[in-house]
């Protein structure tokens, strides 16, 4: 059967074709969720929440919109909500900062362990500070820079005009230049 006619029959109601799209989406809205949340833990958690968020809207979702773009707008959404809440809750308890997440990354096996220690500890560091970015910039960078969409995709998840994905990725990267050593920035 076309895979390109899961969508529409999600939107249907058909479970079995919306568990077809969450194994096909779960790897890469994973990455995306955990490179903005920067914990693996959250990101596991906020994945959970926005398959069962799509599956209560799934009747709203429209088949001829990218379903991709509509999950990762719900995605952005749980993020952004969990964003506000983990900044209430570090107000109200004084909390620190969240603990460095750990790479994504497999390392290459060719590599010295110094060698690969090092590109851990650069990755943690450049995923801690995209995680600390303000929303309105880590969002496009995330979706530009790291998951390899076009500024017009971006755009059109986020609902901002290109221009404004090309200027909040310009300071994004800006920010994490200024903060990261060279050899951590790139």
């Amino acid at each position: 059967m076309d895979n390109g006619d899961l969508p529409a029959r999600a939107a249907a109601g058909d479970r079995a074709a919306f568990s077809d799209l969450m194994r096909e989406t779960r790897s890469a809205l994973f990455r995306f969720v955990r490179r903005y949340v920067g914990e693996e833990q959250d990101a596991l958690d906020l994945l959970q929440e926005t398959y069962a968020s799509a599956w209560l809207a799934i009747r709203r979702y429209d088949p001829a919109r990218p379903f991709e773009a509509w999950l990762r707008t719900i995605a952005l959404n749980k993020c952004r909500d969990w964003s506000r809440r983990r900044f209430v809750r570090r107000i109200v308890w004084g909390a620190t900062d969240l603990s460095s997440p750990q790479a994504l990354a497999v390392p290459d096996e060719a590599m010295s362990p110094d060698n690969q220690i090092d590109d851990m500890r650069r990755l943690n560091r450049l995923n801690f500070e995209v995680s600390r970015l303000p929303e309105h910039l880590k969002a496009p960078l995330i979706l530009t820079a790291i998951e390899g969409r076009s500024q017009s995709e971006a755009a059109a998840i986020l609902r901002i005009s290109v221009k404004a994905v090309e200027t909040r990725v310009a300071r994004a990267r800006r920010r994490l230049f200024d903060v990261l050593s060279p050899a951590e920035a790139g």
